[in-house]
């Protein structure tokens, strides 16, 4: 198994994320992440799926996707061609004598404090998955009360990939 970064351009229409959403239920095909947003231009979606299977069923997604009727445009985002980023909020448990302790593991990630209450904290950070993965893990020692993830967006690095699409 191994994971592709598909970015759509799509038609900003209602139903147009439960379409997509559907192809993949329909197919059996599993979505490791999705994130949508509109563009500078109002009339498109972005939206970056993370998939995951072998390499026929990657293929076949890219596929399927592409036929789609709102579907302007499917590119694969390459990771060394690529600039990925994820957002995570996590709330830790964090009485007086560990307040320092969790501030400075945050500043060295350069994650922001949100949030100040008398037993917890919150924390925002973005970066790709592995930095996420490594800051929760030492978060992890401090008791997680919860946490929330985004999932990727991403865009290709340059500008010989993007996509112009005529009024």
């Amino acid at each position: 198994m191994q994971k592709k970064v598909f970015q759509l351009l799509v038609d900003n229409t209602s139903g147009v994320l439960s379409r997509i959403s559907g192809l993949f239920s329909r197919r059996g095909y599993n979505i490791e992440s999705i994130t949508a947003g509109v563009t500078a231009d109002p009339r498109f979606t972005r939206i970056t799926i993370v998939a995951s299977g072998d390499d026929e069923i990657l293929e076949q997604i890219e596929k399927q996707v592409a036929k789609l009727v709102d579907v302007r445009d499917v590119k694969e985002l390459k990771p060394g061609e690529s600039v990925y980023r994820e957002l995570v909020l996590i709330k830790v448990r964090a009485n007086m004598e560990q307040r320092q302790g969790i501030i400075t593991v945050a500043d060295s990630f350069r994650a922001k404090i949100i949030d100040f209450a008398s037993e917890s904290l919150m924390i925002e950070l973005t970066g790709d998955q592995q930095k996420i993965d490594a800051f929760i893990s030492l978060m992890e020692d401090y008791g997680i009360l919860e946490l929330a993830r985004t999932g990727i967006a991403g865009l290709g690095r340059g500008t010989e990939h993007i996509t112009y699409i005529e009024q």
